[in-house]
């Protein structure tokens, strides 16, 4: 039986979602276009730029405790690779339907936001989207509630 340790997942989801944030930022340097989400997020609502800053980090936190709470125990292998492998969920949502309903909102067509609306944002967005899988997986691991018989072994000597 295993626990899920909500103050270790917030803290992986929110480092996970400051490296995925500072690969967006610098990802212009390595030729692919601005990706700055805390932006995306405020234009699109409204709002100022520290609200698509809240909101950003929100949706990382919330992305982490569903990992720890649903995910984590569901994948088999390295915690790592089981991290990226459940930001390919993350990643599918916002190309099939978030940045699509954005799209709608800013006034363009549904389909043009599908794929974030070319295949080097959309391959950007995996490679950001997989460096926060990996972070959060590296960082985010179980302690099992079961006590086994080689650590009462070892309590007894």
């Amino acid at each position: 039986m295993r626990n899920i340790s909500i103050p270790k997942a917030v803290i992986s989801g929110i480092l996970a979602t400051l490296v995925m944030t500072i690969l967006t930022f610098i990802a212009p340097m390595m030729g692919m276009p601005e990706m700055n989400i805390p932006k995306m997020l405020s234009s699109t609502m409204g709002l100022p730029i520290i609200a698509g800053w809240m909101a950003h980090f929100m949706i990382g936190i919330i992305l982490s405790l569903l990992y720890a709470a649903v995910f984590y125990n569901l994948l088999r292998g390295i915690n790592a690779v089981k991290g990226m492998v459940f930001s390919l969920i993350p990643w599918l949502m916002a190309q099939l339907v978030v940045i699509p309903m954005m799209s709608l909102m800013n006034g363009m067509s549904f389909a043009s936001g599908i794929f974030s609306g070319s295949f080097l944002m959309a391959a950007g967005s995996l490679m950001g989207h997989l460096v926060y899988g990996l972070i959060l997986g590296a960082l985010y691991f179980q302690q099992s509630s079961v006590v086994s018989d080689n650590s009462l072994s070892k309590v007894r000597a």
